[in-house]
């Protein structure tokens, strides 16, 4: 199944970059930090930006991966809005309301800012790396959950160094 997601988000992303590189760095990156958390964490994680940023909806990744899967992918799928703000204040309250076995979506979404920290980091890329420190503390307030994913969370700490 993780094999089967990766191709199918490959696949849908097409020759969408992530920076200069193939957007398939992104999704493995993002698809090893999650790996601890089961196969189910990493097909959500190869699966994450595939509604958000390709022609491909909800329903098609129910029918192939299934209900939850396609739960957590609406989950990380960013609401519509005029502006990144607003997209993004929309979207984090969706994710302060998810609760249960859908709180794997969540431990996705840290990774997935993990892995665009690391890259950030790496590139010297001020401006997304100012971006994401403006945004982080609504971020965590919305998306952290105690005893979720210590770890990734302790990594995003020691970066914007709250």
């Amino acid at each position: 199944m993780r094999d089967k997601a990766r191709r199918f988000a490959i696949k849908a992303h097409g020759s969408q970059k992530y920076g200069a590189k193939p957007y398939s760095v992104h999704l493995d990156a993002v698809a090893c930090i999650v790996e601890s958390f089961g196969v189910q964490a990493q097909v959500i994680a190869f699966l994450h930006d595939v509604v958000e940023d390709t022609d491909t909806t909800v329903p098609e990744i129910a029918a192939v991966f299934g209900l939850f899967v396609a739960q957590c992918v609406q989950i990380l799928t960013d609401e519509p809005g005029g502006s990144r703000a607003i997209r993004k204040r929309a979207s984090h309250q969706k994710m302060a309301k998810v609760t249960g076995e859908l709180t794997l979506a969540l431990v996705v979404k840290a990774a997935d800012r993990l892995a665009n920290m690391r890259a950030c980091i790496k590139d010297a890329d001020e401006r997304r790396i100012s971006m994401y420190h403006l945004e982080y503390a609504m971020f965590r307030q919305c998306v952290y959950r105690e005893k979720l994913c210590d770890d990734i969370w302790a990594q995003l700490d020691s970066i914007y160094v709250i």
